[in-house]
């Protein structure tokens, strides 16, 4: 069986409605569509699933490629927009690059956080990160930067912006005198009264 070129090979399904129908494949894939004015398109798909090409009775069509992975790395259309992608071996996209020109680029440390941006218009970011992947600094090409700090228990305890404005984030043990002396009244506690964290 053959529809606008498509060859129907194996097990297919089609699903049959008041104005238009459609074809499946053996994955559930919509491989073919039309309608009653004479409306249709077709699709391709690789073996997991990914659909690799497109094309439409009005001259429309789009190509993808796929890695192993199942990220695409590349695109193009019959409006002679293309883009592609490039990613390490985590899946981090590293690198694109479009049919306009535009392009950005991206590196990444062991733990998956990106410590470096860089693109076609000029613009740059870093990022340092501490052991436990908080950021602990930042910078970019506005002008911008940011550090940070963190207590044992990795709550943020100090932040610092690029007009060097400090904001003290540690936390404080109070005692309970304190709390009550803030709270403007006391506070009912059974047993000794003990020094507690309170954040």
């Amino acid at each position: 069986m053959k529809l606008k070129g498509i060859e129907l090979k194996g097990t297919y399904k089609v699903r049959c409605y008041a104005t238009s129908f459609a074809v499946y494949n053996e994955k559930g894939n919509r491989i073919y569509f039309e309608n009653s004015n004479g409306y249709w398109f077709k699709s391709e798909y690789d073996e997991k699933g990914n659909r690799i090409y497109f094309e439409d009775s009005n001259g429309y069509w789009v190509k993808s490629e796929y890695d192993e992975k199942d990220h695409r790395i590349y695109y193009e259309d019959s409006n002679s927009y293309w883009e592609k992608s490039e990613y390490d071996e985590k899946g981090n996209r590293i690198y694109f690059e479009d049919s306009n020109g535009y392009w950005f680029k991206s590196e990444y440390d062991e733990k998956g956080n990106e410590i470096y941006f860089e693109d076609s218009y000029g613009y740059w970011a870093k990022s340092e990160y501490n052991e436990k992947g908080n950021r602990i600094y930042y910078e970019d090409s506005c002008g911008y930067r940011a550090k940070w700090e963190y207590d044992e228990k990795n709550n943020q305890s100090y932040y610092e912006n690029r007009k060097g404005e400090i904001i003290d984030k540690r936390v404080k043990e109070l005692t309970i005198e304190e709390i009550e002396k803030l709270l403007g009244y006391k506070i009912k506690i059974k047993g000794e009264r003990k020094w507690k964290n309170y954040y």
